[in-house]
């Protein structure tokens, strides 16, 4: 186990508090960061850990929070508001830098960041959770199946019940609307398009079914362009049947209406006080799959599955073991991807999660 200190800002939001409940499990003695001491305090005593409160908008308490941290692990979202001032002091302070966003734009920014990684000599690393490790690391296991591909198809399943901070962020993306990368470049689509059909297994892989997907801006859009190469990549979510058909014809209402900043902070507020994420019962019957599809001229094809823990809970496992393999300098300095850093069976390594080649 690393001895070095490391920070958990967001400590307090709800895949935070998961994340140090799994750190102070296996060892750690994270310290616990937050901009409210009142919620701070009490999950601090409960696990014997210290705790700092920092505002991200105040330069100089970030700088006394980190100034003993060799690693923040960042968990407070919409990351699109809150990662550029704690990957800043990060670089100012020397400290690798992990979060569990899943924001496209924020992904365009901290692997933007490559140089500046490199001459402070830090890892910087979004999408050490659910997003995107596991996926991350299939687009580059079906890359690896065949060389030269051109084109990448990934589908995430098992996004059931939100916490408010991942619901806060889906706001933001339904502004932005769906999205592509063509050509090795971005290209944004209205919110409900793309609708197709997409197999996954079901827990051991045995039995397997259809279910329906729409485009959408998933953080593989950034990371699998990073990890593969392939310039033309489409990822997908899942939905029912009744939530595609409404997106496909109020999508772009829906899109233009979230683009009204005071609407947008209204619905977050909303979010904010009803949404509460899967409770523990939820999570251990849950799983998160996720499928990907390298492709190439003339019908050349290679595709995969990953099964994994209910994807809160994966998010805890993923985070906390991406921390421990940084802070045991297994990464080099630079802005990396998970599968950049770890290679693409890093996710064979969290418990529960299997991986197939082939479905029944």
């Amino acid at each position: 186990m690393p001895s070095s200190t490391w920070l958990l800002y967001g400590a307090t939001g709800y895949t935070g508090e998961l994340i140090a409940e799994e750190a102070a499990a296996r060892g750690h003695r994270p310290v616990l960061a937050g901009r409210a001491e009142r919620k701070l305090r009490p999950l601090a005593g409960r696990l014997g850990l210290e705790y700092r409160v920092a505002d991200l908008r105040d330069a100089a308490a970030l700088d006394r929070a980190l100034a003993d941290a060799a690693l923040v692990l960042h968990a407070a979202g919409p990351f699109i508001h809150t990662a550029a001032p704690m990957v800043q002091a990060c670089l100012r302070r020397g400290a690798h830098y992990l979060d569990i966003t899943g924001e496209v734009p924020v992904f365009e920014y901290t692997l933007g960041l490559d140089a500046e990684a490199r001459a402070a000599g830090i890892t910087i690393m979004s999408g050490v959770g659910f997003d995107v490790a596991p996926s991350d690391c299939l687009a580059k296991y079906v890359a690896e199946q065949l060389p030269g591909a051109t084109a990448l198809e990934i589908a995430v399943m098992g996004l059931g019940g939100l916490s408010a901070g991942t619901a806060k962020s889906g706001l933001e993306h339904m502004a932005r609307g769906a999205m592509v990368r063509r050509a090795g470049k971005l290209v944004t689509l209205r919110l409900g398009a793309g609708a197709r059909r997409v197999r996954f297994p079901a827990r051991g892989g045995r039995a397997s079914r259809e279910h329906l997907a729409l485009i959408a801006a998933w953080g593989d859009l950034s990371t699998a362009y990073r990890t593969t190469g392939i310039p033309d990549i489409t990822t997908y979510l899942t939905f029912s049947r009744r939530l595609v058909e409404t997106l496909r014809w109020a999508g772009p209402l829906a899109q233009e209406v979230m683009r009204l900043a005071p609407v947008r902070r209204l619905a977050q507020a909303w979010v904010e006080r009803v949404v509460r994420g899967p409770d523990e019962r939820a999570r251990e019957a849950g799983c998160g799959r996720v499928w990907a599809r390298a492709s190439a001229g003339r019908g050349q094809a290679r595709e995969a599955w990953l099964v994994t823990p209910e994807p809160y809970a994966f998010t805890a496992l993923s985070a906390v073991t991406c921390v421990e393999q940084v802070l045991d300098r297994r990464t080099a300095a630079g802005a990396l991807t998970p599968a950049q850093a770890f290679g693409a069976d890093f996710v064979l390594t969290i418990p529960g999660v299997q991986r197939y080649d082939r479905l029944e």
